[in-house]
């Protein structure tokens, strides 16, 4: 176990907490960190091999190594967490999102060695953090989910049985998942084996658990959630809804708050019944109920027993800081805030950016080093960032760089704002969400606010986007772009010009950019005769074997980059002459996993 300490630690505002453990990494690591310290309480990090100097290491005031590099190893490793909280003496632990944040063994494990868990009960997280369960309670309690079976799935055709009682597609779920993880959506009888396989081994990868449900899938629903906040003392009250509809991979892209075109009269509703649901658990702390919207009705979808990532859309319309409320709360304070003290004012927006190549609309994961990270400012801009520029983005964990948060005083505003700000942020090293976002807020249906959780995938064309990464590498002819300022008649263009390696531009205007590199690689794409990974990651699983025969598109193996899954396909018709790679192969950008003549 490694510690070091940077500066002897400060006693707490808050009454019971004095030095609260981040179970956590990334920006929501980061971001409980800052409001501990400007509450005043000492604050400890942990981190695996991989984040030894990380940016929530770095700013914590002790940290401790977990050992390890992927989250079964590290952020998933119990006894290793358990270990740095007695190490630490740390009184609370904050578990951030993901990971252990839904995990009951874990909440028991902390509060039977006395120490605050800063969250729900653990009574409550089994209730709504299992899926199922969840369904079960808010039925219970007079709110209606979308039609589905309340019970954990135990073979594929079960899957089947239910596609063809209630309709094709459904939905396969992982019971303890949350952000599009472990969700599939099956359209036909023949993907269902294989969609089980994949959504457990994604649920069983980032959660520790495999368990997975099925439901009806909606035709063209709006994701709403409703954040809300209870105490211990038995008061409860909601803060207003959010629009996470923005969705690919069923991950959210885009997220607002107020919803728009969202009656209030659905929204009064839809509030009333995220605090039944929360009663209906015991629910203490913040906490997210989950709907979807269709055709003017809502259905109970789940409940997220954690902090969300779009928080802060929440925050700088009400002006609350969620996490101090958090710790608050889990002191034992009682809220101050009555359900008619609740004010909304504005319009906010958050956009992810996210380590993935859009080109073409596939969204590849893009693991690297941040080789620039020019952030925006300006009035009603805020950066939530788990990185600064020289950080690496890793393989094995979300790719969430951070995230883009606009106040302003209506949607128009706002979007507009959230242009600007996306157009000022710079990020080189690897490929980002950034221009598809862009895209996303300049189409008319957003600016209207007609979409839906399948409008990217259905709607949106991204199929002539390219996304450019500077690497500062040759082309496939061995030359170096180089990008250049000039000047013509007083205005300023940007052009790259190609020279043979070791050539320099002769004049370079200040401020001239690195050398950029066209990139445009896909987790569906191979080429005839060699099929290859375009990123680095984990074979999870091998579909095709010596001699036999493939089509163009078919399936050779899946790779995981980043916890998503990727199919990696053959570019053409042929016959399997060898397979390079079987399951639990690491591969690098590259590599060739088989050979098709």
């Amino acid at each position: 176990m490694v510690v070091y300490r940077k500066r002897d630690c400060y006693e707490g505002n808050v009454a019971v907490l004095k030095k609260v453990l981040v179970a956590n990494r990334g920006e929501i690591a980061v971001r409980v960190l800052r409001t501990c310290r400007e509450m005043g309480i000492a604050t400890v990090a942990v981190y695996s091999e991989l984040d030894r100097d990380a940016l929530h290491v770095r700013l914590a005031d002790e940290a401790y190594a977990l050992g390890g590099q992927t989250p079964a190893e590290s952020y998933l490793n119990t006894e290793a967490i358990l270990d740095a909280i007695e190490k630490s003496g740390a009184d609370a632990v904050h578990p951030g999102y993901g990971f252990f944040s839904e995990n009951t063994d874990f909440a028991r494990a902390i509060t039977a060695r006395g120490v605050t868990f800063i969250g729900p009960p653990p009574e409550a997280i089994e209730v709504m953090g299992d899926k199922i369960s969840s369904r079960i309670a808010a039925e219970a309690a007079g709110v209606s989910g979308v039609p589905g079976r309340s019970e954990v799935l135990q073979s594929f055709e079960e899957v089947i049985a239910f596609g063809q009682e209630f309709g094709w597609p459904v939905a396969i779920k992982a019971a303890h998942g949350g952000g599009g993880r472990g969700m599939k959506v099956v359209h036909h009888a023949e993907e269902a084996e294989a969609a089980l396989e994949s959504a457990m081994r994604e649920s069983q990868a980032y959660f520790g658990r495999d368990e997975c449900y099925v439901e009806r899938y909606l035709t063209w629903p709006r994701h709403i959630e409703m954040q809300v906040l209870a105490d211990s003392h038995g008061n409860t009250i909601w803060l207003g809804e959010r629009d996470c509809s923005c969705q690919r991979r069923h991950q959210k892209l885009v997220e607002e708050s107020p919803a728009p075109n969202f009656p209030d009269s659905i929204r009064q509703a839809m509030g009333a019944a995220a605090v039944k649901a929360a009663k209906a658990c015991g629910y203490v702390n913040a906490g997210t109920v989950e709907f979807l919207y269709q055709d003017g009705e809502f259905y109970f979808l789940e409940m997220n027993t954690r902090l969300q990532v779009e928080h802060p859309v929440t925050e700088l319309v009400t002006g609350l800081d969620l996490v101090a409320w958090q710790l608050r709360i889990a002191a034992g304070e009682e809220l101050t805030i009555r359900q008619e003290d609740v004010r909304r004012l504005g319009h906010s927006m958050e956009v992810r950016i996210n380590a993935e190549d859009p080109s073409g609309g596939r969204f590849t994961p893009s693991p690297g080093t941040l080789t620039k990270f020019g952030q925006s400012s300006g009035p009603g801009v805020r950066l939530d960032a788990g990185y600064e520029e020289g950080d690496t983005i890793s393989q094995f964990y979300d790719n969430l760089i951070g995230k883009l948060i606009v106040w302003a005083e209506d949607r128009e505003g706002a979007r507009r704002r959230m242009l600007r700000a996306l157009g000022e942020t710079v990020i080189e090293g690897v490929a980002t969400t950034i221009p598809a976002a862009q895209r996303i807020l300049e189409h008319e249906d957003f600016a209207a606010g007609i979409h839906s959780t399948k409008w990217v995938e259905e709607v949106l064309d991204l199929s002539d986007l390219v996304v450019t990464v500077n690497h500062g590498e040759s082309d496939d002819q061995g030359r170096i772009p180089n990008a250049v300022t000039a000047e013509v008649n007083g205005q300023r263009f940007e052009m790259t010009i190609y020279l043979p390696e070791g050539a320099q531009v002769a004049s370079a205007a200040p401020g001239t950019k690195k050398p950029r590199k066209e990139r445009s690689g896909s987790a569906t794409v191979g080429v005839a005769g060699a099929v290859m990974v375009p990123m680095q990651g984990t074979i999870v699983k091998v579909m095709v074997e010596a001699g036999d025969a493939v089509e163009a598109g078919q399936t050779i193996c899946i790779l995981e980059a980043m916890k998503m899954e990727n199919p990696i396909t053959a570019g053409a018709a042929g016959t399997v002459t060898e397979v390079k790679v079987a399951a639990g192969d690491s591969v690098a950008n590259g590599d060739i996993v088989a050979i098709i003549e």
